[in-house]
């Protein structure tokens, strides 16, 4: 099994998988630009993130029930079990939460940042097991959750102070509008492109690191690059919800009433 081979592959031996994967794949890059380029798209990141999306939906499922039993959940099992590990580190991850952006916006925000800590961190540390790729070691995964994050933040931004959110983009004066105009729109359009190949540069780099200590000599050597290869794998799902929860409280805040 090659750098970028995985599990995956053996799928390729059947025929109906093979016309499967080729039918996708004509279809998007028909759809891509009208053909005009090559989308390098395979399934295989598809199929990884459908693997983290039940693994991360069994832990949620088991933090659920574990708050339906007699005592709500306030005495945890006697053993470590997934649901132990989700609710540490919910609990981990609302109190950052709260201490970014306040007591306030902490319940309201959560869902979201939880959601991405969860499945960011997860798709991250796949990664590391031999016979999978990371989902987020790749723009097709980045690009949506980061348009998702751009999406809700000037949602969220007119949702709290309707359309005069958008006179921030003009800057405290009219007579400065046509130079910061420009410059508001730039620097918003560039956040979901650093959110995106930040994360894709880190973990295709992290990766590529790991495997080629492996490919040299698979035992011992490579343990330490994937210890640094869990702390990489941490900091930035770390860094991505940071400034998500960041763009969200800048768009939230009531400073743009003062102008």
């Amino acid at each position: 099994m090659g750098e970028h081979g995985t599990w995956f592959d053996y799928l390729n031996r059947f025929e109906w998988w093979r016309h499967f994967d080729a039918w996708a794949q004509s279809k998007l890059q028909r759809g891509f630009l009208l053909g005009m380029f090559e989308t390098g798209f395979t399934l295989t990141h598809v199929l990884v993130t459908l693997v983290v999306l039940g693994f991360v939906t069994w832990g949620a499922i088991a933090f659920f029930r574990g708050t339906q039993t007699q005592d709500k959940g306030l005495v945890p099992p006697r053993k470590m079990t997934l649901r132990n590990a989700f609710e540490y580190m919910a609990e981990v991850v609302y109190g950052m939460v709260e201490g970014a952006m306040g007591e306030k916006h902490a319940a309201k925000f959560f869902p979201l940042i939880g959601a991405l800590w969860f499945f960011i961190l997860t798709s991250n540390l796949i990664g590391l097991i031999p016979g999978f790729i990371a989902p987020t070691d790749t723009l097709k995964t980045n690009v949506g959750i980061a348009l998702m994050v751009f999406l809700l933040t000037h949602y969220y931004g007119v949702k709290e102070h309707g359309l005069a959110y958008f006179k921030h983009f003009l800057g405290p004066s009219i007579w400065l509008a046509p130079l910061m105009l420009p410059i508001e729109l730039v620097s918003h359009i560039a956040r979901p492109l650093s959110l995106s190949v930040r994360l894709m540069g880190n973990m295709m780099a992290d990766h590529k690191v790991v495997f080629s200590f492996f490919a040299l000599i698979p035992l011992i050597v490579p343990l330490p690059f994937m210890l640094l290869g869990l702390l990489v794998c941490l900091i930035q799902a770390l860094v991505f919800c940071t400034l998500t929860m960041v763009y969200i409280s800048m768009a939230i805040e009531h400073e743009h009433d003062e102008h």
